[in-house]
Formats: C-alpha cells, sequence, structure tokens
C-alpha cells in the first residue's frame, strides 16, 4: 500500500492527537513523547509499505489503516502497556472533534435503505478471501425490525497485530465499536464474541435505541 492518499491522511487527522494521548494517557513525559512520536512516524510508513493494495470496493482499507497507525505508536512506546491503558489510549487518540463528528453524521444514515444496501454488498464482497489484511462479514437482520448484526469470520486487525507482536492488544481496538455507536446517537452496540478472545467469530450488533439487547 501507498504512503500518499488514506495512510498520509489518517497521520494528519490522528497523529498530533496519537502522540498528546502519549503525555495525557501513558503519563510520557513530552521529550520522550515527541522520540515516541517520530519513531512512530518511521514505523507506520514501514508497516503501510509493507500492506497489500486494498481493492476499490473493499469499505475496510481505513480500519486496516487505523490499525497500522495504533501499532506503529504501540511498538515505538518505551514499554508496551497492558490491555487497559492501550484501550484508553487508543480510545483518547481516535474520538477528536473530526471523528465525533463523523460518528453523528454516520448515525444519521444508521438503519437507512442506503446503509442496508451496503452491507449487503459488503458481505457479498468478501474481500478476506483474496486479501487477509481485510475482513469477511455477514449481514444478519434482526427478525424484529430492531437493527442488525454484522458478523465477521475474518479479521484484518487480527492479521497485523499478530504479524507485530500486538495480538494481546486487539481488545483494545474491538472496544471503540462501542465508544463509536454512542457517538453516533442512534444505536446500542451488543456483542458477544470476538474473534481476538477465542470467540467463533466478531459479532457487531446494532440496535436501534430504546429496542433493548438482541
Amino acid at each position: 500500500m501507498k504512503y500518499s492518499g488514506m495512510p498520509a491522511g489518517m497521520w494528519l487527522l490522528f497523529g498530533r492527537s496519537f502522540r498528546s494521548n502519549l503525555t495525557a494517557v501513558l503519563r510520557l513525559d513530552p521529550a520522550a513523547a515527541r522520540q515516541t512520536a517520530a519513531r512512530a512516524k518511521a514505523k507506520y510508513t514501514e508497516i503501510i509499505a509493507a500492506l497489500p493494495v486494498f481493492e476499490k470496493g473493499d469499505r475496510f482499507r481505513m480500519n486496516i489503516v487505523s490499525c497500522a497507525l495504533f501499532s506503529a505508536f504501540l511498538l515505538s512506546l518505551p514499554e508496551k502497556p497492558g490491555v487497559e491503558q492501550a484501550t484508553e489510549y487508543y480510545r483518547g487518540a481516535m474520538m477528536t472533534k473530526p471523528m465525533l463528528l463523523f460518528c453523528r453524521l454516520s448515525g444519521k444514515r444508521k438503519f437507512t435503505d442506503g446503509d442496508l444496501e451496503g452491507m449487503r454488498q459488503t458481505a457479498a464482497f468478501r474481500a478476506a478471501d483474496r486479501n487477509s489484511y481485510s475482513w469477511n462479514m455477514d449481514f444478519l437482520p434482526y427478525a424484529d425490525g430492531s437493527g442488525y448484526e454484522a458478523r465477521f469470520t475474518k479479521c484484518g486487525i487480527c492479521t497485523l497485530m499478530r504479524e507485530l507482536g500486538l495480538y494481546d492488544l486487539v481488545p483494545a481496538m474491538c472496544r471503540l465499536d462501542y465508544t463509536m455507536s454512542e457517538a453516533g446517537g442512534v444505536s446500542d452496540f451488543v456483542r458477544q464474541y470476538t474473534l481476538a478472545s477465542g470467540g467463533p467469530y466478531c459479532d457487531c450488533g446494532y440496535k436501534r435505541k430504546g429496542r433493548g439487547a438482541a
């Protein structure tokens, strides 16, 4: 994958917040934070360069780029954090004002005909059959019309973070699903399994607010 385009844009959008949360969350002193961010920029470029080109119809390219960014900072830290620290760090770094706006706008489209059709198309695309850094997903609408589940049987984040020796920190990224759903304002996120915790799949359930758990 080339650094230009989305990967470069992601660094511009989130690089500063990843750096500031090194001190705000992980308690690095300013000098150590600057050094970590410099190492992370080089590591991020390296990770991106090693990723394959994603197909035009693959909607998960942003997910793997976010994973590369997070992983680059984790690998550049003086000491590897635990899951709880990594979860707080990733949430703080990602939930910037532009991301909150993105979540609210996405929430307005949630459960629309366009949203549902996009989910059906993504399920049919099965990108991970051709690219191990992407995802395979099944689309499962709830029978009562209260929402739907996106059920993932292959996960690019699991693939990349396993290769980078960070597989134990995959749950730190998984937890952001709850945060982003809440920021969208229209759905309650429900989950029973994740691949990273040894489950048979990752279930991402989106229930219309006020309709209860699935």
